[in-house]
């Protein structure tokens, strides 16, 4: 059972939603929010129908599915849902109760979260930048550019000074089509990479773009603080182990299909609350196994169509109700090409623009080539948010 609060104050948004609720009356306000329950069993949907009935708020049940569950959405504000969430542990659903109350302190409490990722906390009130760095001869970007461990390590260090607070080094492509290479392979490329930037900066937070388990460990072994795994433990459940071993940090991503096959036709029925229950029920399969900090990214371009890629973007602060930081990569992507026929070399600036809005958005851990720009939207962003702090300039 999910619980999911969704940005309805977007017209199009509550549009979609009506469609699949049969509402059919014009509700729409410009700051509604929808509480959405998804896996509800259909007796209870009932129970719980009645008090919001009886509070005189709004509500609309699915119809019920081949295994006696549907979903429930709830019209309001956050006052109303806490209200609901007390009548719920009230009649003795305290799961249910509890889950809703969770998910709006998660929204409510973003900025004062902090994740620990190696001897540094990142407090939420800000947006880091993770500098990308592909030791890898077929990348989209650069492939080939740093595949030397002597001019990879130079352009990690060239990054860390440009501002990145961490580095990502990917051994392996993950662009549209990219073929796996083997364990050995990926080692080969990331080890001496690792070892070679910790020994010019000792100091650096480096984290290891890697779905192979023994590739973490080695990592993890050489200094890496944060394991960035594309593939959410689909190919691999060990790395989790891993990670637990090591305590380091856990970007976990969503992705459809793999990266040789994953733009494919790629299709959702509603894009944020497919990917939003995929992150959901994978951080607490992490969360059991003993993973305590971990990263969700939304996986843009990763088995998206163009238009997937806007929604997310435009709706990513929902994603602030499961509890942990949010990471978004936008680089140079193509869906920025496409929507503006820009080739990869023109894709800078709207780079930028997008990464301001996904920042604005409340991506908090920003993935990029071009770390000097990307630190411009971070410090202005931080500026808007906190006009006090240029008081004295």
């Amino acid at each position: 059972m999910t619980v999911h609060i969704i940005e309805l104050f977007f017209a199009d948004v509550f549009k979609r939603f009506s469609v699949k609720y049969n509402i059919f009356r014009n509700l729409y306000e410009k700051d509604i929010l929808g509480l959405e329950i998804r896996g509800l069993n259909y007796r209870f949907s009932k129970s719980i129908k009645k008090i919001i009935l009886n509070n005189k708020e709004i509500c609309y049940t699915t119809a019920v599915n081949q295994t006696d569950k549907c979903e429930l959405l709830v019209l309001g504000s956050y006052s109303v849902f806490k209200e609901l969430a007390k009548e719920i542990i009230a009649i003795g659903n305290e799961d249910l109760g509890r889950k809703i109350t969770h998910t709006i302190n998660n929204i409510i409490g973003y900025n004062e979260l902090e994740i620990q990722i190696g001897g540094k906390k990142f407090s939420l009130n800000n947006s880091y930048i993770f500098g990308i760095l592909n030791v890898t001869p077929d990348s989209f970007s650069d492939g080939g550019k740093y595949f030397s461990v002597e001019r990879a390590a130079t352009k990690g260090i060239e990054l860390l000074n440009d501002g990145a607070d961490i580095l990502d080094i990917g051994g392996e492509s993950s662009r549209p089509g990219a073929e796996s290479i083997s364990d050995e392979e990926e080692l080969n490329r990331v080890i001496p990479v690792i070892n070679e930037i910790l020994k010019l900066k000792p100091e650096a937070l480096i984290s290891v773009d890697t779905s192979k388990s023994k590739v973490a460990e080695e990592a993890l072994k050489a200094g890496a603080k944060i394991i960035n795994d594309i593939n959410g433990f689909n190919n691999d459940l060990q790395i989790l182990e891993v990670v637990k071993k090591y305590n380091a940090s856990y970007v976990l991503m969503h992705i459809k299909g793999e990266p040789k096959s994953m733009q494919i036709n790629p299709t959702y029925n509603e894009v944020v609350s497919e990917i939003y229950d995929y992150l959901i029920n994978k951080a607490d399969q992490a969360k059991k196994v003993g993973v305590k900090n971990i990263i969700i990214d939304p996986g843009i371009g990763f088995g998206k169509r163009v238009i997937d890629n806007y929604e997310i973007i435009k709706r990513l602060q929902e994603f602030r109700g499961i509890g942990y930081p949010i990471l978004v990569g936008l680089s140079k992507k193509s869906f920025l090409g496409k929507a503006l026929n820009l080739q990869i070399d023109e894709r800078e600036d709207p780079t930028l623009i997008a990464e301001t809005i996904a920042i604005k958005n409340c991506a908090r851990f920003i993935r990029t080539h071009n770390v000097k720009k990307t630190k411009y939207a971070v410090e202005l962003n931080k500026f808007f948010e906190s006009p006090e702090l240029l008081e004295n300039v």
